[in-house]
């Protein structure tokens, strides 16, 4: 068992908190191998890190406990309307105790504040723990690798997430990847609330992770394209257009897998993805959109809303997790 720890105290980070910040950061880093710590060459801000932010128009908080600098987190504005997160570390001891979700809560309302659309932020690529928690988060990979040329040999991973409102992106193979685990769990909170799409209730985390694996390799294949959806910060919603059509058919493309958690519907995301994915067929240079959907499903109007023509019926063409069976409705759009 975990011996108790002193529940740690956050405030705005001050300059003289910088030799508490290097033994925060140098403990982090030496954690892993490779990573070296160089204050004076390759880190001189660290001398004076609230008034580095400060000039920046960003702000720098940290956290104490006993007397100690136990975690740290700074956010500044990084081009447009996006903020940057930086510098987030929590020491190894309180590592599972919600401080790293109150410090990034901080920042990003802090970001809030200053009207920022969306968040970035750059992870070192062997920080796979920290990778693990700003994907919980709704952070997506986005972007090529960053290298940095210091002495830790250090390459970093992009990772971003829109901020506020409804907000719909494209995710490529890094991106589908590592929202792997959230878009599980949304397909896992449809399928248990009874959505008919190819799954029967209870979905494992095993199968739903599985499917979500297979859509970042087609993605990657460039056979898929595979939109996420945000509401206020948190990744809730998702559509994929099959791409991967016969020789006769290069001007049509199949959507598949809309879905929207049950605790983020009537927002208005799953109407944002799919007029989303219409502009992406049309960039791919396909003019035909062709569905299906459960006859009585919630979807149903809305496809009909958005011009899509029935096509036909195919009774009892799904089964329910008691055995019914369920008709099946046939959809076609032609895009403009």
């Amino acid at each position: 068992m975990r011996p108790p720890v002193l529940r740690p105290t956050i405030k705005w980070g001050r300059d003289t908190d910088s030799d508490g910040f290097i033994v925060l950061i140098s403990a982090c880093w030496a954690e892993y191998p490779g990573c070296v710590m160089d204050v004076d060459g390759e880190n001189p801000e660290l001398r004076a890190l609230a008034s580095h932010y400060a000039a920046k128009g960003g702000a720098l908080w940290v956290a104490e406990a006993g007397g100690a600098v136990v975690g740290m987190i700074a956010v500044a504005p990084h081009a447009g309307k996006k903020w940057e997160i930086c510098k987030l570390y929590v020491d190894a001891a309180h590592r599972g105790t919600g401080l790293a979700r109150e410090l990034i809560r901080a920042a990003e309302t802090y970001a809030l504040k200053f009207e920022a659309e969306g968040l970035v932020l750059w992870s070192d690529t062997r920080f796979e723990r920290a990778h693990r928690f700003y994907e919980k988060r709704g952070y997506v990979r986005s972007g090529p690798i960053r290298v940095l040329h210091d002495a830790s040999n250090s390459l970093e991973f992009a990772y971003a997430k829109p901020l506020i409102g409804v907000q719909v992106r494209r995710l490529d193979a890094a991106g589908a990847a590592s929202a792997e685990h959230a878009l599980a769990e949304i397909l896992r909170a449809c399928v248990d609330d009874g959505a008919s799409v190819s799954f029967l209730p209870p979905l494992s985390v095993t199968a739903a992770r599985d499917f979500t694996r297979r859509l970042a390799r087609e993605v990657a294949g460039s056979q898929r394209v595979l939109l996420g959806g945000w509401i206020e910060g948190v990744l809730c919603g998702t559509v994929t257009l099959d791409l991967d059509t016969p020789p006769n058919q290069p001007h049509r493309a199949d959507v598949q897998k809309l879905l929207v958690h049950p605790t983020a519907r009537r927002r208005g995301l799953a109407r944002a993805l799919m007029l989303a994915l219409e502009d992406e067929a049309r960039a791919a240079g396909r003019s035909l959109l062709t569905l299906d959907t459960r006859a009585g499903s919630d979807a149903e109007p809305l496809y009909r809303r958005m011009g899509y023509h029935e096509a036909g019926r195919i009774p009892g063409y799904a089964l329910s997790a008691d055995g019914t069976k369920h008709d099946t409705v046939l959809f076609w759009k032609e895009l403009p």
